[in-house]
């Protein structure tokens, strides 16, 4: 297959890693408050919406997979080019790599706004912005398998916060969840519409399929990192549910975050403060893997190394972040761009499938005519 990723044994990864690497892309900062937007479309009907997400997650995945494996070494962008040719494909790519880096900025933007109304009120715009581009950038240039890395030692030093909605558990009312099934469908379905910034991310499979050495194994790991993401969400949404009452939770921002103020230790007083801070180390995985796979999509275009590529991005998100200052605008563009985000994870996959299908019938019924 032309346009074919060329990778050396040295950068090809094991298929179980994807877990941690689908896990890692799909939990981020729109844990921190997804609850109050989905309560706004289904009401105490939003459980529903996220175990359907999850369940949208899946179907998607699956499209995803199948258009990989009819290429097999080939990623997102040589697939475009492939199917579409080099100029439309290109332009295709050029929108990928748009995607990506606006991914990019979202996560980031939003962390950002998280530490300084929790922890740093105080603390310039530009100083977060400088000092997280620094850490992403070190990660960046180790190259893929030290993202990968990140991914894993993310999830696995993640753990211990989870199981801390224990503590708001001992205060809730089940009885909130009743009456089930008191929404339209249509409300629901607009619930799992609005979980389209918190559940995205899995797209990364895309670009970094081509690397995984057995592939045969991947669908199995792809999925249980979907199904492990989806009950957290699931968890931290009925505890949500059951701990405030309707009124409190379209009032609150980040919920989750609220919930981690309930934990009481005699050493941390306020552990959410630490939560806040620890959670860099949740979104790192995010902010790399869309920058790699940024990356990935620049060098189809135009011959650039890791390096300058890097600092021309991390350049470009230094000066967008001026643009975005107060609340109201970054709920604008977090509205956007999940307006854009839907489409192009939740629709444009199986198009792609389509045509992939029909460009590889296509292919062989001429190779039987000549």
């Amino acid at each position: 297959m032309k346009n074919s990723v060329q990778i050396g044994p040295s950068d090809t990864i094991s298929a179980f890693l994807l877990f941690f690497i689908v896990h890692g892309a799909q939990i981020g900062v729109g844990i921190h408050g997804f609850q109050r937007i989905i309560y706004q479309d289904a009401k105490q009907d939003a459980w529903i919406s996220v175990i359907l997400a999850g369940l949208a997650t899946h179907i998607i995945a699956i499209f995803m997979l199948k258009t990989l494996e009819i290429y097999g070494s080939n990623d997102l962008y040589g697939i475009h080019q492939d199917i579409f040719g080099k100029w439309i494909g290109n332009f295709f790519n050029i929108i990928y790599i748009s995607y990506c880096s606006v991914a990019f900025f979202a996560v980031l933007r939003n962390y950002i706004e998280v530490v300084q109304t929790w922890v740093f009120p105080d603390l310039n715009t530009w100083f977060l912005t400088v000092s997280l581009l620094l850490i992403v950038m070190y990660a960046f240039t180790g190259g893929l398998r030290v993202i990968v890395g990140v991914s894993f030692f993310s999830a696995v030093l993640s753990i211990w916060l989870f199981p801390m909605l224990a503590f708001p558990m001992k205060f809730i009312e089940p009885r909130s969840l009743l009456p089930i099934l008191d929404s339209d469908f249509s409300e629901i379905l607009k619930g799992v519409h609005s979980m389209t910034f918190t559940v995205i991310g899995f797209e990364i499979l895309y670009v970094i399929y081509p690397f995984v050495k057995d592939k045969e194994k991947a669908k199995k790991h792809v999925h249980l990192g979907l199904f492990v993401t989806t009950l957290i969400y699931l968890a931290v949404m009925l505890v949500t549910l059951t701990y405030f009452s309707g009124a409190q939770l379209t009032k609150t921002i980040w919920a989750t975050l609220t919930l981690f103020g309930v934990v009481k230790f005699p050493f941390i007083e306020r552990i959410e403060y630490f939560v806040v801070c620890f959670w860099l180390l949740i979104i790192l995985p995010n902010l790399c893997l869309f920058i790699w796979s940024a990356f990935r999509g620049a060098k189809r275009l135009v011959k650039v190394s890791a390096n300058k590529f890097v600092w021309l991005f991390s350049l470009i998100i230094f000066g967008v972040s001026f643009m975005f200052k107060t609340r109201p605008q970054i709920n604008t563009f977090n509205d956007y761009y999940s307006q854009v985000a839907f489409y192009i994870v939740f629709v444009y996959p199986i198009l792609l499938y389509v045509l992939a299908v029909a460009k590889k019938k296509f292919k062989s019924h001429k190779e039987q005519i000549e």
